[in-house]
């Protein structure tokens, strides 16, 4: 996952309702894509302008919008403009680090969530700021960049299947659906990380380990801030009064539900073994020296006997009864054999080595 700077907001002092990008800029052309849809037919087409979308606002089908690029802020002024949508509201659009809500502003329902890939070779978790607008017969999503995990939606519309004899509340919650789906396939890679950093730790701790393990606590926070309050968003959607909602409805976000606490679940579950690895670093590393100190130690004490007897017979006195014996030399080193031979067994009977 990329590195996320926190800086100063360049929006301080600034009016409420001042359209702004905020949080990491990404460049790149604004795409407007359309798909319109009932139960007999569907139609799709991408859009040179954003005005080629406001015919579509009080036709008796449904709508779906589709915004990929938050760059361009007239964009996003002219579609509040046409759907009578909150200043505000275009503000938490625009702002890429809000934490996932829901807002019910009577005549349409606003949503914004965090929507989790894995991309390039390296399979880096790319998090995506992502918001919609329900209304009556439209749903207009907005994204950072072209790129999603909605294809498969996109492929049910065409194909003619339940979605199409839906509202765009149904469309909201397949695109959330999908989303949380999505969260699962991030989990299952970052627990194969966390298992082989276990083994690595258990195993061979190295000082690259300790950097694995800071950078998956801060994916850990991350995740988590995206995770947990779309629990509160899917509780607020499924309990509205709002009539955008249908009754049929509920059953399908009682589920996307459970499986947001399942994915809550598992983020925890993660967290808390991430958390322990430390202490397993720290406990591999304290082995490790200790294995170290124990070697060392071993080879001193081997040689203190040794040193002593080198000791005495290195003195060169005159009259040491052992410097004219003919077997002399031959015996001292003998005695500093047997000593070595004798002192190895004991500690291999003790099982210190």
């Amino acid at each position: 996952m990329s590195r996320h700077r926190h800086k100063l907001s360049k929006k301080a002092g600034l009016s409420p309702g001042t359209l702004h990008l905020e949080g990491e800029p990404r460049i790149g052309p604004v795409r407007i894509t359309l798909m319109d849809y009932d139960a007999v037919r569907y139609m799709e087409k991408q859009c040179d302008s954003i005005e080629e979308c406001f015919p579509y606002r009080d036709t008796g089908t449904i709508t779906w919008i589709n915004i990929d690029g938050l760059a361009n802020t007239e964009v996003i002024e002219k579609i509040g403009r046409h759907f009578a949508i909150h200043p505000l509201i275009l503000e938490d659009i625009l702002n890429t680090e809000q934490r996932p809500k829901m807002e019910d502003l009577d005549s349409y329902l606003y949503l914004n969530l965090k929507m989790l890939m894995l991309a390039g070779p390296e399979k880096e978790i790319r998090a995506e700021h992502v918001s919609m607008i329900i209304g009556p017969h439209h749903l207009i999503s907005f994204q950072e960049t072209v790129g999603d995990v909605f294809d498969p939606v996109r492929d049910r519309i065409r194909r003619d299947g339940r979605i199409r004899k839906n509202g765009p509340d149904y469309l909201a919650y397949a695109l959330i659906d999908d989303i949380v789906d999505n969260y699962f396939i991030v989990m299952e890679q970052i627990q194969e990380r966390v298992e082989d950093l276990e083994e690595e730790l258990v195993v061979h701790p190295l000082q690259q380990s300790l950097r694995k393990i800071n950078q998956l606590k801060k994916e850990m926070i991350f995740l988590r801030k995206a995770v947990w309050p779309l629990r509160e968003l899917i509780t607020g959607l499924e309990r509205t009064d709002s009539p955008l909602i249908q009754e049929s409805t509920h059953i399908y976000l009682r589920d996307v539900y459970d499986h947001t606490i399942q994915v809550i679940d598992t983020l925890e579950t993660l967290r808390d073994m991430v958390s322990g690895m430390l202490d397993i670093y720290l406990s591999g590393l304290s082995y490790k020296m200790n294995e170290i100190m124990k070697v060392l130690t071993l080879i001193a004490t081997i040689f203190i006997p040794l040193t002593f007897v080198a000791g005495v017979y290195g003195m060169n006195f005159h009259y040491m009864p052992e410097l004219t014996w003919e077997y002399g030399y031959i015996t001292v080193w003998g005695v500093m054999i047997a000593i070595v031979i004798v002192m190895l067994s004991y500690f291999r009977k003790r099982e210190w080595i």
